[in-house]
């Protein structure tokens, strides 16, 4: 029977790993991702988990030795955050372009300079191109279901991609929660054994990653972004049939009393769930206002943003981190180009806020959603707003 325990987020997502059986974790530490790697490290040392463990010099190597791990035929796994996972981005792209499923949690964390070790999505969104599945979550249940969900997602012979796991460092890596966690028996019917196509073999050699000339590159990159995009039936049907076992439920994209609501509040990870305090007291105040939660992206989700917010007339979108230079923050562009060509679509409102770790209060989400309400009516001087900034 399944057990609801008490444990901190970071230590479940090595216990979702050792339900996954994985074979192989590349590690590096780094704050706020320590945690996992730690645990994981106890669990092989205390014979719980049957892995090979390789500590490595770098974030980069890290990613490398679940490339070599992958391609044999191994089921891998590691974890990043911030300048760790930027040090491995080169390597992000060939585990995408080999169809190498490894699984990766990212406890994301601010971009230096100056150096930070707090929370925000500047690092999700550099490796937003690297063409590897992304999944945001926002409370330590939403990890250790999502972190399963990525086993079974990446390593479908309709898929093999990687996949990246979204968790806010510190606001959800470090903090102990209530979390379902299911039996072995359970998370062995769902995920079943890794099976690689190719694996590499010294008996039956291939060749993988090799040079590719202009005449053929192109070819490669179309067919890449075909299978990523053919990717989304795939999570819809695993979310599917997670729901039929363990009865929790996810979406691409979710909502929160957005039912003819006439303004939308848009947020990705665990600011969602404080954004929600905010919906619930502005409702009471008599205010038709919801919230939309972008859950999956990439592959994108555009059916499920346009059907969210068809009904809208503005659309405030929270960005957590910043475009340089740009007309808004990286979500909330792509969100404009997702329903540009809408005959019906929301104004658009862009707000920066919560860089760095800062927070933002349910009193704080209540301060965007009337100010994105005051500039739909008068307009702003500025392309997007940074919430919370002194001085």
């Amino acid at each position: 029977m399944t057990k609801r325990v008490g444990i901190e987020i970071s230590q479940a997502i090595g216990e979702a790993v050792k339900l996954a059986n994985i074979d192989v974790v590349a590690s590096y530490p780094i704050t706020p991702q320590t945690h996992i790697v730690e645990h994981i490290a106890e669990l092989v040392a205390d014979g719980e988990l049957d892995a090979a463990y390789i500590a490595v010099e770098s974030e980069h190597s890290a990613m490398s030795a679940c490339l070599g791990a992958s391609a044999v035929g191994a089921r891998a796994f590691t974890a990043s955050a911030g300048q760790g996972l930027e040090l491995m981005h080169e390597v992000l792209y060939v585990a995408s372009s080999m169809r190498l499923p490894v699984v990766m949690a990212v406890t994301n964390r601010a971009l230096s300079s100056p150096l930070s070790v707090w929370g925000d999505h500047s690092d999700a969104m550099a490796v937003r191109d690297t063409g590897w599945i992304q999944i945001f979550t926002e409370n330590g249940q939403e990890v250790v279901d999502n972190v399963l969900c990525a086993f079974r997602i990446g390593e479908d012979q309709r898929v093999l991609l990687p996949v990246m796991i979204h968790l806010d460092g510190f606001h959800l890596s470090h903090m102990i929660e209530p979390i379902y966690m299911p039996e072995q028996s359970e998370v062995d019917k769902f995920i079943p054994p890794y099976q690689h196509p190719l694996p590499l073999n010294p008996d039956k050699p291939i060749t993988m990653g090799a040079f590719g000339p202009p005449f053929i590159y192109s070819e490669t990159k179309k067919a890449q972004e075909v299978n990523l995009t053919a990717a989304k039936e795939v999570i819809l049907q695993c979310w599917k049939e997670f729901a039929s076992i363990f009865k929790r439920y996810y979406h691409p994209v979710e909502t929160y009393h957005s039912e003819g609501a006439k303004v939308l509040l848009l947020t990705m990870g665990s600011f969602s769930e404080t954004a929600m305090i905010a919906i619930d007291t502005m409702r009471k105040e008599g205010k038709n206002v919801g919230l939309v939660k972008l859950r999956l992206w990439r592959p994108f989700p555009f059916y499920e943003i346009r059907q969210a917010v068809s009904h809208a007339e503005v659309l405030i979108v929270l960005d957590r981190a910043l475009s340089f230079g740009g007309p808004a923050g990286p979500v909330c562009s792509e969100i404009k180009a997702a329903l540009y060509n809408e005959d019906k679509k929301p104004k658009i409102i862009s707000f920066v806020g919560g860089l760095g770790g800062r927070d933002i209060t349910p009193d704080g989400f209540g301060e965007i959603i009337d100010r994105g309400i005051e500039i739909s009516r008068t307009g702003s001087q500025q392309e997007f707003e940074m919430y919370g900034v002194r001085g």
